[in-house]
């Protein structure tokens, strides 16, 4: 593929704080790439600076070859769709599509033919004369995106755009993004802190934390070879605990060695242990690896997530088997279940359930997108 966008080096700073520091990143035609990451991680800044919005205050920006720093927004070939759809209420839907069409001048043929082609790109037909105010969340959506794409830009950038959604409409309108993505060629830059939608959507997620990529990979890659404890953690659930390489392919952690299929580590140098809770069995305690006690079972409809405590540290295991709460159970590790990461500084500050809740989860990631729509992420 074709490289589009680089950005080198680029540093952003507001009111002495440090939002962007020093990131690269390459983009792709026809790709899928998502940022992803917490509030304030620099994700909605990174999409800012694509877009010409910010300006960086250090690197360079490059588009196809040609340094655009200074370059504004209306003169890149990037469009935007952002969170709050900025659709015009006095235009119908018809109109809102065919705007930047008409601001350029464009022959009223030419822009029915290409109405007509965004209507159906985007399953509008049948609402070209319906006021915006009177649409669904996930409609006026659809025509955000079709006002972005009538004029065929190089890159559609996407500010978080299914954060106002229901869960079942923000299911559905990822796939259709999907679709149109693959339909049209155009590369997607695609903001969100929902680790779901990131790996269900895209070719390629960049996983971003206090100003820096953390790791940048296919969503297979990310979740199963993450880089650090904060991307083990912040993709999907995981059990992290400290261990020792005693040798290739062979780790200590838990009081228990495991064969494993990781190497090129130090001699006995101490890394992270990252254990999937999909990747556990619960076995008798007789044909356990590792035992102990269960501490909370909560029924999921398609498995139990089930707390179990051993030697003070709570693990997670997610499985089709019921454990009753204080019973002793034994845990059963594969040794491609076992993935070994280097130590950094977010060792030890991940991947004991002590205090896990799934209300305290939700709680956070609704508190997290309010502080999203106020400060620069």
């Amino acid at each position: 593929m074709d490289k589009i966008i680089e950005l080198k080096n680029i540093t952003k700073v507001f009111d002495g704080e440090v939002v962007l520091d020093n990131i690269s990143l390459d983009i792709y035609d026809n790709e899928f790439l998502t940022l992803l990451g917490p509030s304030g991680c620099g994700k909605t800044t990174t999409l800012r600076i694509i877009g010409g919005f910010i300006t960086p205050d250090e690197g360079d920006v490059v588009f196809l070859g040609d340094r655009i720093n200074e370059l504004p927004p209306y003169k890149r070939n990037v469009n935007t769709v952002f969170q709050r759809y900025a659709l015009f209420p006095h235009l119908n839907v018809y109109e809102n599509i065919a705007f930047p069409l008409r601001r350029r001048g464009e022959d009223k043929k030419v822009i029915d033919e290409k109405v007509q082609e965004m209507l159906s790109l985007t399953a509008l037909h049948g609402f070209e004369k319906r006021s915006v105010t009177s649409l669904s969340g996930g409609q006026q959506q659809r025509v955000a995106i079709a006002r972005a794409l009538i004029s065929k830009p190089k890159v559609l950038l996407l500010d978080e755009p299914l954060a106002a959604l229901d869960l079942k409409l923000r299911k559905d309108m990822q796939r259709e993004l999907k679709a149109i993505q693959k339909a049209t060629g155009i590369t997607f830059v695609f903001v969100t802190h929902d680790q779901e939608e990131a790996l269900s959507m895209s070719d390629t997620v960049v996983v971003m934390s206090e100003g820096r990529i953390q790791q940048i990979g296919t969503p297979t890659d990310i979740y199963n070879e993450p880089t650090n404890a904060f991307v083990a953690d912040f993709i999907g659930e995981s059990n992290i605990v400290d261990g020792v390489m005693l040798a290739d392919k062979l780790v200590a952690f838990a009081g228990h060695r495991f064969t494993c299929v990781d190497g090129g580590f130090g001699p006995r140098e101490d890394v992270d242990v990252v254990v999937r809770p999909e990747d556990i069995d619960i076995v008798p305690v007789e044909k356990g690896m590792l035992k102990g006690t269960v501490t909370a079972v909560t029924f999921l409809g398609v498995h139990y997530e089930i707390i179990v405590d051993i030697n003070g540290f709570k693990w997670m295991i997610q499985t089709t088997d019921y454990a009753a709460p204080e019973t002793e159970v034994g845990l059963y590790i594969e040794p491609d279940a076992i993935h070994i990461m280097h130590k950094s500084k977010y060792s030890g500050l991940y991947g004991d359930y002590s205090a896990y809740s799934n209300e305290y989860d939700e709680l956070e990631d609704t508190e997290e997108s309010k502080v999203g729509e106020v400060t620069y992420d």
